[in-house]
C-alpha cells in the first residue's frame, strides 16, 4: 500500500467533518432529516476504510505517510494493528450511535445541531487515531473534548448538565496542558514529533539503558493527561453526571470518547514504559479507581449511573493493566468494554422489560459465608492453573493474571447458586464447565491478541518488584472480599452499621460532592429560572 493510498484514510474523518459542517440554521424538517441521514453513510464509509486498512496492515505491517510539515510537526497518517483496531471500533460504534439517534431524536428541534456535533466529535476521534505525529494527535485530542462539551450541553437549561460539562471542561484543559508540555519536551529530546522518529528513539534508549530525566517527565505528563481523560479517581464525578444529555451521547462517550486516555497510553507505550515512576502511577491510580468504581456501582439504583460507575471501574482496570505492562490485554479490554457499554446504554430503556421477562422464582436463602469463601478460593485457584497453562502467571504477566482472576470472581455467585439453590449434578457440572470455558476463553484471547499486536505494542512485562506484587495481591484479594461481601450484605440489610456503609457508598464517599462545591465556588452557575405560580382567588380572598 503506497503512501498516496494511505492518505485515503483521511477521507473518513473528512466525510464526517463535511456532514458536521453542513448548515442547519434553518428549521426546515427536510434539512434536519437530510443531515441525520447523511451522517450514516459517512460513518459507514469510515468503517469500510478501516477494514481496508486492516488488510494492508496484515500484509505489509505498520504503514506511514511521513509528516507533511517541519520537524515532524504537520499532517501525516500512521497505521498499525493498534490504530486499525481502534479506528474500526470507533467507526462501528459511531455508525450504530448515529443510526440509533436518527429515531431517538426524530422530531426534536435540535436534531440537526445534535447530528452536526456528533459527526464533528467522531471525526476528531478518528483523526486522533490515525495521526502520524504528536502535533496532529494533540489537535484531535483537543477537538474531541470541545465537540463532546457541545454534546453535553445539548440541553443547556439543565443545571446538572452545565455542572458536569464545567467539571469535564476543567479536567480536560488540565489534561491538554500536560499533553502540550509533553509535546514540547519530546520535540526538544528527539527534534521531531513524527511517530517513526519517536518510537525509534525510544527503542534506542531502551536498548542503551540510558533514560534521560526529560523522558521520565514526558512519561508522567502523558500518564496524567490520560488519567484526566479517563475519569479516574478522584476526578471522576463528571462522568456520573452526564445523564442529562440524550442517551446516544452517553453511549458514544462511554463506548468511544472515554477510551482516548487509554489510547494515549497505548499509542505512546514505547515511551511511557521507559519510566518506572509513570508505570507505578498507572498501577496505583488505576487500581484504586477500579476498586472504588466497582464497589460504588453495586449501590446505585439508577441504571445509567450504575453503568457510569462501571465505566469508571473498567477504565481503572485498563490503566492498571497498562501500568503492569499488559498493553495488549488493555486493548482487548477496551474493545470488549466499548461494545458491551454501547449496547448497555442504547438498551437501558428496556432493562425493566428484560428483567421481568427473565424473572423466575427462587428458593430464596443466602449462601453460607464459609461456602462462598471456599468457592472464591477455588475460582482463584482455577484462574491460577489456567493462566499458568498460557504463561500468564502472577510473576510473568501480572496484568493479565490480575484481570483474569477478577473475571473469574464474577462467576463465583453463579457457582454458589448452583450448589445452594438447585443442587443437582447436571446444574453443578454445567456451571463448573462454564467457568472452565470462560477461563480458557479469557486467557486464550489474551494470548492471541498479544501475538497480533506484537509489532505495535511493547511485549508483556514481567513483575518489576515487590510493590507491583503487593498491588496485584491487594487487587485480587479486595475483589474476592467484595464478592463475599456482596453475597452477605442482603442478609444484613437491616443492621444499622451496614445501612450506614450502604449510604456512604451510594453517595460515592462524597468525593464528587466536594468537587461540586469547589467548582461552584470558583465558577458559579446562574440560578435556574423561577417558576411563576398563579394565585387562586375565591370570593375575593387570595388563597
Amino acid at each position: 500500500m503506497s503512501a498516496s493510498l494511505l492518505w485515503l484514510l483521511g477521507l473518513g474523518p473528512l466525510a464526517l467533518t463535511a456532514v458536521g459542517m453542513a448548515p442547519v440554521a434553518t428549521v426546515a424538517r427536510q434539512r434536519i432529516a437530510g443531515t441525520a441521514f447523511a451522517a450514516g453513510p459517512a460513518a459507514a464509509f469510515a468503517l469500510a476504510l478501516a477494514l481496508t486498512a486492516a488488510v494492508g496492515v496484515a500484509f505489509h505491517g505498520p504503514l506511514t505517510t511521513g509528516t507533511l510539515g517541519i520537524s515532524g510537526v504537520g499532517l501525516g497518517i500512521y497505521i498499525d494493528a493498534l490504530s486499525v483496531i481502534m479506528f474500526a471500533l470507533v467507526a462501528f460504534v459511531g455508525l450504530i450511535v448515529i443510526l440509533y439517534s436518527r429515531n431517538y431524536l426524530d422530531g426534536d428541534p435540535g436534531q440537526g445541531r445534535f447530528t452536526r456535533w456528533l459527526c464533528l466529535t467522531l471525526a476528531a476521534v478518528l483523526l486522533l487515531i490515525v495521526s502520524g505525529n504528536l502535533f496532529q494527535f494533540a489537535l484531535g485530542w483537543i477537538a474531541t473534548s470541545l465537540g463532546l462539551n457541545k454534546l453535553l450541553l445539548f440541553y443547556p437549561e439543565r443545571q446538572a448538565a452545565v455542572l458536569a460539562a464545567r467539571k469535564k471542561f476543567l479536567a480536560s484543559r488540565l489534561g491538554d496542558l500536560c499533553l502540550i508540555a509533553a509535546m514540547v519536551l519530546l520535540h526538544q529530546a528527539f527534534g521531531s514529533l513524527d511517530y517513526a522518529v519517536l518510537f525509534a528513539g525510544a527503542e534506542a534508549m531502551r536498548v542503551g539503558g540510558d533514560i534521560p530525566t526529560a523522558i521520565h517527565a514526558v512519561a508522567v505528563l502523558l500518564v496524567v493527561a490520560a488519567l484526566l481523560k479517563s475519569a479516574q479517581f478522584p476526578l471522576h464525578g463528571w462522568l456520573t453526571e452526564v445523564m442529562e444529555t440524550p442517551t446516544p451521547v452517553s453511549a458514544l462517550l462511554h463506548a468511544g470518547v472515554i477510551n482516548a486516555g487509554g489510547f494515549l497510553v497505548l499509542r505512546f507505550a514505547d515511551v511511557i514504559s521507559l519510566s518506572a515512576p509513570s508505570m507505578e502511577v498507572l498501577v496505583i491510580v488505576g487500581g484504586v479507581t477500579a476498586l472504588f468504581g466497582s464497589v460504588v456501582m453495586l449501590t446505585q439504583t439508577s441504571v445509567k449511573v450504575s453503568l457510569a460507575y462501571s465505566t469508571i471501574a473498567q477504565m481503572g482496570f485498563m490503566m492498571l493493566q497498562c501500568g503492569l505492562g499488559a498493553f495488549a490485554a488493555a486493548l482487548l479490554h477496551i474493545v470488549a468494554h466499548s461494545l458491551y457499554k454501547a449496547h448497555a446504554f442504547l438498551s437501558s430503556g428496556s432493562v425493566i422489560d428484560l428483567a421481568r421477562a427473565s424473572w423466575s422464582p427462587s428458593p430464596g436463602g443466602q449462601p453460607h459465608p464459609a461456602r462462598m469463601a471456599m468457592i472464591v478460593g477455588l475460582v482463584l485457584a482455577a484462574a491460577l492453573v489456567v493462566g499458568t497453562l498460557f504463561g500468564a502467571t502472577i510473576t510473568a504477566q501480572p496484568g493479565v493474571f490480575a484481570l483474569g482472576a477478577v473475571v473469574m470472581l464474577g462467576l463465583a455467585h453463579l457457582i454458589t447458586q448452583a450448589f445452594d439453590e438447585r443442587p443437582s449434578l447436571y446444574v453443578v457440572a454445567r456451571t463448573v464447565a462454564l467457568a472452565v470455558v470462560v477461563s480458557l476463553a479469557y486467557f486464550g484471547l489474551q494470548w492471541a491478541v498479544e501475538h497480533v499486536l506484537a509489532g505495535s505494542l511493547p511485549p508483556v512485562q514481567a513483575l518489576r518488584g515487590p510493590l507491583d506484587l503487593v498491588i496485584v495481591a491487594l487487587v485480587v484479594l479486595a475483589f474476592a472480599a467484595v464478592t463475599v461481601f456482596q453475597s452477605v450484605l442482603p442478609g444484613k440489610a437491616d443492621a444499622p452499621r451496614w445501612q450506614a456503609i450502604y449510604v456512604h457508598l451510594a453517595n460515592g464517599l462524597y468525593v464528587n460532592t466536594l468537587a461540586n462545591r469547589l467548582v461552584l465556588r470558583f465558577w458559579p452557575s446562574p440560578p435556574p429560572p423561577t417558576a411563576i405560580v398563579p394565585s387562586t382567588h375565591i370570593s375575593g380572598v387570595s388563597s
